[in-house]
């Protein structure tokens, strides 16, 4: 059984800092796919940053690209979104999500069918 398991949102000050964290479990991890995205009130849930496991290879959204770095920790089958210089349109609730089996490279975000819980970023100005 598939499970994502968000942590590390919180309250912070525009041009602040926060780094989420996934915790994945019940798949293969090595050959999947992991992203982040985030989804404001009244709006459509975007993909911002995306994470070819096995070979390392990112996507950004243009929204935070300079700003958001992911990242991952093999040992722990941990997908981490950095998150600097933050702006109050960053306030949103942030889901990680996993496609299986990448194969050549990273998948568009539409393809994604796996998501955690979220948990809640806001920034305040």
């Amino acid at each position: 059984q598939v499970q994502l398991v968000e942590s590390g949102g919180g309250s912070v000050q525009a041009g602040g800092s926060l780094r989420l964290s996934c915790a994945a479990s019940g798949y293969h991890y090595s050959s999947s796919c992991m992203a982040w995205f985030r989804q404001a009130p009244g709006k459509e849930r975007e993909g911002v940053a995306a994470l070819y496991i096995g070979v390392k290879s990112t996507y950004y959204a243009d929204s935070v690209k300079g700003r958001f770095t992911i990242s991952q920790d093999n040992a722990k089958n941990t997908v981490y979104l950095q998150m600097n210089s933050l702006k109050p349109e960053d306030t949103a609730m942030y889901y990680c999500a996993a496609y299986m089996s990448c194969g050549t490279g990273l998948v568009p975000f539409r393809d994604y069918t796996y998501f955690g819980q979220g948990t809640q970023v806001t920034v305040s100005s």
